[in-house]
């Protein structure tokens, strides 16, 4: 297998709503600026009600969404779209980590949330790599970034935020096991076998297999010296 360059739209990690807007207008919007838009109106709203429960915190991912899905139809080739992927990381990252701190959703809830989600994204950055790609239903099931942050996004306007963190990191985890069980199971094993031929007792003839030597016989096989040949 060869390494292969991972395309920058499938790193998105986009949803089925997001693909869906970017077919609004394939390629007319460039990528890099909706994107660092949506990372600084989540910021904003967060900053405003510091990070708490509210309408406004509740409307940031809508609005990443409708700004960065319009641009996911783009064929990413630009010479600084390389940087989108990292800022709808860090808008996923910090909307997760500063509204289930400031909401008192339990921290070690939040950071097995956010550990699975960044080792869903490891994987899809680090398959390529080696010349695979986890299968394309995978990926849908994960949700994307903005189904992610929608899913938390709910469960906070129903007052039901730490319970939907801990389902939403429960399922991914298995989500996760599951395919890499899957993948591990399915890539094939070369097993390398060595055949040692020994040589037939009585001082037969050499037929010229390869040779093992036992240990402390290094020497041609002859015993130490002062041993007379004993044990």
């Amino acid at each position: 297998m060869c390494a292969t360059v991972p395309d920058l739209r499938t790193l998105r990690d986009d949803s089925h709503v997001c693909a869906l807007l970017g077919r609004v207008a394939p390629g007319a919007v460039a990528p890099l600026l909706p994107a660092l838009t949506g990372l600084l109106v989540v910021g904003t709203l967060l900053v405003a009600v510091r990070g708490q429960l509210a309408g406004i915190t509740l409307f940031a991912p809508v609005a990443a969404l409708l700004l960065s899905g319009l641009a996911s139809g783009h064929p990413h080739d630009g010479r600084l779209d390389r940087i989108v992927p990292p800022v709808l990381r860090f808008t996923e990252y910090g909307y997760l980590a500063v509204l289930g701190s400031a909401s008192g959703v339990p921290g070690p809830l939040v950071f097995v949330l956010l550990m699975v989600v960044v080792s869903h994204h490891r994987d899809d950055v680090a398959r390529p790599s080696v010349g695979v790609a986890r299968p394309a239903w995978v990926r849908r099931a994960a949700l994307g970034w903005d189904g992610r942050m929608l899913v938390i996004a709910v469960g906070g306007a129903f007052d039901v935020l730490a319970p939907v963190y801990g389902a939403l990191a429960g399922y991914l985890a298995v989500l996760l096991v599951r395919e890499a069980v899957r993948s591990w199971c399915a890539t094939p094993v070369t097993e390398v076998c060595t055949t040692v031929t020994a040589s037939p007792r009585g001082g037969g003839t050499d037929r010229g297999g390869p040779r093992t030597t036992p240990p402390g016989h290094e020497d041609g096989g002859r015993p130490a010296a002062g041993t007379n040949g004993e044990a």
